[in-house]
C-alpha cells in the first residue's frame, strides 16, 4: 500500500512512525497510509517555510502576480488530473474534491488581484 509522505522544501520526506489510513469515500476501502508528522517534522516544515519567506517577501508585486497567474492557469489546465488526486488523498467524493479545487482557484485569483492592487497603489513597481 502507498504511504503518503510529507513534502518539505520540495522534497518528499518521512515524518514520523505514526500512520493513519486514507479511505476511498465511495468504497470505504483503505487506499493508502498517510504519515502523521511528529514534532521534529513539523519543526522542519516550519523552518523551511521561514527560510523561504524572505525571498517571496522581497519579490516585486509584478513578479508575484505573474507567479500566481501561472499557478491558477496550471490548476485550471490540470483539473481532470487534480480532482481524482484530491479525492483519493483526502478521502473526499469527486464532487467535494472538485469544489475544493474550485475554491483553491478562486483563492489564487483573489491573491493575484490583491497583488495587482499592491502594484497599482505602490506606483507600478517593476518586476
Amino acid at each position: 500500500m502507498t504511504t503518503l509522505q510529507h513534502l518539505i522544501h520540495g522534497e518528499a520526506c518521512d515524518g514520523g512512525s505514526r500512520r493513519a489510513p486514507v479511505f476511498n469515500p465511495s468504497t470505504g476501502e483503505a487506499i493508502a497510509d498517510v504519515q502523521l508528522a511528529d514534532a521534529a517534522t513539523v519543526a522542519q516544515a516550519v523552518a523551511a517555510a521561514q527560510a523561504a519567506f524572505p525571498a517571496w517577501r522581497d519579490t516585486p508585486p509584478a513578479k508575484r502576480t505573474q507567479v500566481l497567474f501561472r499557478f491558477k492557469q496550471l490548476l485550471e489546465q490540470h483539473e481532470a488530473e487534480i480532482v481524482p488526486l484530491i479525492s483519493r488523498e483526502h478521502g473526499k467524493t469527486l464532487e467535494d474534491a472538485a469544489g475544493e479545487l474550485k475554491r483553491g482557484i478562486e483563492n489564487a485569483a483573489q491573491l493575484q488581484g490583491e497583488q495587482a492592487l499592491v502594484l497599482v497603489e505602490g506606483g507600478g513597481e517593476a518586476g
